[in-house]
């Protein structure tokens, strides 16, 4: 199994825009081969920022990658624009590959 998460820091005041996008975007991951779940997380806010995390679980990370080549992130990824300043730098991608599950 395989998790990929993206971070994003998003601007304080702007985290309803950002859910918005999330809630209304055609993820297309619906019946993509070794897809299993997606969640949006919402963390802290400070000062600075408020953090968001999209976590996707994948039946191996040759299937996450399969998909990431595929036209359907592609479709995906074009629905992902939000306005100006919402938005404090580019997401950071992590993925994990699970050794342990209870």
């Amino acid at each position: 199994m395989f998790i990929a998460m993206n971070r994003f820091r998003i601007t304080p005041g702007r985290e309803d825009v950002f859910e918005d996008l999330w809630r209304s975007r055609d993820s297309n991951l619906e019946g993509v081969p070794g897809f299993r779940e997606f969640h949006l997380l919402r963390g802290a806010t400070d000062e600075e920022c408020t953090l968001f995390a999209s976590h996707t679980i994948w039946d191996s990370r040759a299937a996450f990658d399969d998909w990431t080549e595929s036209e359907s992130f592609k479709k995906a990824h074009s629905q992902a624009r939000a306005p100006s300043g919402t938005y404090l730098g580019h997401p950071q991608f992590e993925g994990f590959e699970v050794i342990l599950e209870h």
